[in-house]
């Protein structure tokens, strides 16, 4: 058979199969250790340059504190290394809003990796995407309000808690809400890892709760007034001893209203 045939039936199967188009699943390595994926910007590594680099306080209507920020950083209480710890003497048991601490830049679509710690009995906190969205963080609450729940709006997978003075670990992809000519058409989606596990996919999240002192659009009719404004990671103050390490955030571009993103193994 003449060379120049094989070469051109080599060169319609090659066309033709780059006309193929086999959409994948993204995956990232998720649970305690996971290592920042290339390009992400690590947020939390234990040294006061980075906190002082890359975070502020959120100073919404309750805010009560000072820069620079007041929070710690102390020893691992587990592992080698140093981390941060939501001790803020502005911080009133339970009051949020007076001394949560939020990053300088402000993001859209991200997949994000954090480590949380919950030293005592009742130790509250939460990490809020865009600065409106709280993923939960309370020991002892199995509720919609509880551990690990998008706040009131899904099941706390409480059973996957490490407890106390344990490392414990979220994994998420956040795609923010999309707007025509001004009207919310969109809601925000998330899909989130709790120590390694799926537990929320591609869940709509409906509001903002908690009221102006909560974060972005909290006091916008009743939360329910998203706006088209990008918004910071925020880690709320709320006067108990939550720490936190290996923070790090990839910015995304989401063009679909799908999340999902796999486990590497």
């Amino acid at each position: 058979m003449p060379s120049s045939f094989l070469s051109t039936r080599l060169g319609l199967l090659l066309s033709a199969c780059a006309l193929i188009v086999v959409p994948l699943t993204a995956r990232a390595g998720v649970g305690v250790g996971a290592k920042p994926l290339p390009g992400a910007e690590v947020l939390i590594d234990g040294t006061r340059a980075t906190l002082d680099e890359k975070w502020t306080y959120w100073q919404g209507p309750r805010f009560a504190s000072a820069l620079p920020i007041k929070w710690k950083l102390v020893e691992d209480p587990v592992d080698k290394g140093t981390v941060l710890m939501t001790d803020d003497p502005a911080a009133g048991l339970g009051k949020y809003g007076t001394a949560d601490i939020v990053t300088k830049k402000a993001y859209r679509d991200f997949r994000l990796h954090i480590e949380f710690m919950v030293m005592k009995e009742g130790g509250n906190s939460g990490v809020y995407l865009q600065n409106r969205y709280e993923i939960q963080i309370q020991d002892g609450d199995a509720t919609k309000h509880g551990m690990g729940s998008v706040i009131n709006e899904t099941e706390s997978p409480y059973f996957l808690y490490k407890g106390l003075r344990q490392w414990n670990s979220y994994d998420i992809q956040f795609r923010a809400a999309r707007f025509k000519d001004g009207k919310l058409v969109e809601k925000a989606r998330v899909t989130m890892f709790f120590n390694g596990v799926k537990i929320h996919a591609n869940q709509e999240i409906n509001q903002v709760w908690g009221g102006a002192n909560s974060g972005l659009d909290g006091g916008n009719d009743g939360g329910r007034g998203i706006t088209d404004v990008p918004g910071g990671l925020k880690l709320q103050c709320e006067g108990h001893d939550v720490r936190f390490r290996n923070a790090w955030i990839k910015e995304l571009v989401l063009d679909r209203p799908q999340t999902t993103f796999a486990r590497e193994n």
